[in-house]
């Protein structure tokens, strides 16, 4: 009797490239190994999302509760972004290292106890350490996007991503919806309230390591890995990658253009609900469903970024690309200072589903980019890029919404401004084989293995 043989990847019902990347993609197929990936990575980021904004929707009932001052929740919610740009920064290498699936899911697991340990916080120093620690989860959507760019090809990786990460970002919509309903709930079993909050922490903690385990099992990082050419070259180390990646600029730029757009829409998810709650006197469960409309919108603005960004680069190349973000981005700027300036609650609920699809799209339209910046070190830009989302948020936060120096709608209309103004460095970015948004390609062939080293 023959020993049986190690189980072999599936193969694909999609049409795929020389390295065996799908060249389509059909979001609501299952079909493995590629679809079935791709569900596995924006469900398990979605739960992280979740986690990393279950707080929020209820900061009015906890400040009352742990006597919370402004000053606390501002530096709480610094300490959530700030908790995630480091290791948003390395989830990079560490992909390029040991593979999306392994980084995705061992973070899940290490970060879901501390979710859980949001039950037990007693005062603002434990609840700001919390949220510090809790913002380590947010370093997945590296690994998610990483993920797609190993899966999909260059003509439908910004569909992939946008759909992938867009998805994933409702779940910060959905934290927002259901924790106050969650609550409610509990508390109509005469819990007290001081209970009630605490206890429903066991459900994003959960879920949160239930989709990391199933990562673990079911997922798949490469497709027929077995029938891909390997290379004679050495593998490189963790700090020839890095460095690879440190010095390209067009990762920094698109760092701050991050900043720009996942990092607003963070900044967004922390205070929108406060924002109605206390400015239009909404209660907690309608400042909720407002939030949530903010960022349930992912189900099809980021992916919409990723379709215009392909389509752009049907169109025009890379150059339509860079083109679309910066239009998109510049809309969502404008959006952002009007909302700012809104003053009946009709009004600013109506700017801001506008604005949410624009500031939504244009993240995606950035990571319809940065597969293009460095075949080598795609882990360390896509880390890099990533990061620079929550640099954003905390720079905004802290400048902005960080104690009682601006009214909230001053700085949202002053967050506007900024975004429009940091648009500006995108036309920086040349690639010699594609060119920039006023530059046309270098004459110059230039092999695809050396322009991955090109800085």
């Amino acid at each position: 009797m023959e020993p049986s043989s190690p189980r072999k990847p599936h193969l694909s019902s999609l049409p795929l490239d020389s390295e065996n990347k799908a060249t389509e993609f059909h979001p609501f197929s299952t079909s493995p190994p590629h679809m079935f990936a791709f569900h596995l990575a924006w469900l398990s980021l979605f739960s992280c999302f979740f986690s990393a904004f279950s707080i929020p929707p209820l900061i009015p009932i906890m400040r009352q509760n742990l006597n919370l001052s402004a000053a606390d929740i501002g530096a709480a919610g610094t300490a959530a972004f700030v908790g995630s740009i480091f290791s948003r920064l390395a989830m990079g290498p560490v992909c390029d290292l040991v593979g999306p699936r392994i980084a995705s899911a061992a973070l899940s697991l290490i970060t879901a106890p501390i979710v859980l340990a949001t039950a037990f916080i007693s005062s603002p120093t434990s609840f700001i350490l919390v949220r510090f620690l809790i913002g380590f989860c947010l370093a997945k959507f590296v690994a998610n996007q990483f993920w797609m760019s190993s899966l999909f090809s260059t003509s439908v990786v910004g569909l992939a991503n946008g759909f992938a990460a867009g998805w994933a970002n409702m779940g910060a919509g959905v934290a927002q919806l259901t924790m106050p309903l969650l609550y409610s709930f509990v508390k109509s079993f005469n819990v007290p309230e001081n209970t009630a909050w605490r206890v429903i922490f066991v459900v994003p903690a959960t879920f949160q390591a239930l989709t990391a385990i199933m990562v673990l099992i079911y997922g798949q990082e490469l497709p027929c890995k077995d029938s891909i050419k390997v290379s004679n070259k050495p593998k490189e180390s963790f700090l020839l990658l890095l460095f690879n990646g440190l010095m390209n600029y067009r990762g920094w730029i698109l760092g701050l253009i991050y900043g720009c757009c996942f990092g607003v829409e963070m900044t967004m998810d922390n205070i929108v609900a406060q924002y109605f709650y206390y400015r239009f006197g909404v209660n907690l469960e309608v400042a909720g469903t407002i939030a949530a409309c903010f960022g349930l919108t992912n189900w099809f603005a980021r992916p919409l970024g990723g379709i215009v960004s392909d389509q752009m680069a049907k169109l025009f190349g890379v150059r339509g690309r860079l083109w679309g973000l910066w239009a998109v981005l510049t809309v969502a700027g404008l959006l952002c200072v009007l909302m700012g300036r809104a003053n009946s609650v009709g009004g600013s609920i109506g700017v801001m589903c506008m604005f949410s699809v624009f500031v939504q799209a244009a993240s995606g339209l950035t990571f319809g980019i940065v597969p293009f910046v460095s075949k080598r070190s795609l882990g360390v830009i896509s880390g890099m890029t990533g990061s620079g989302g929550t640099v954003g948020a905390v720079v905004t936060q802290m400048l902005l919404f960080s104690g009682d120096k601006f009214s909230t709608q001053t700085s949202i209309s002053v967050m506007g401004l900024m975004m429009i103004i940091c648009t500006l460095p995108i036309s920086l970015i040349y690639f010699p084989q594609w060119g920039g948004m006023f530059c046309t390609p270098n004459e110059t062939s230039i092999d695809e293995e050396d322009y991955s080293l090109l800085v």
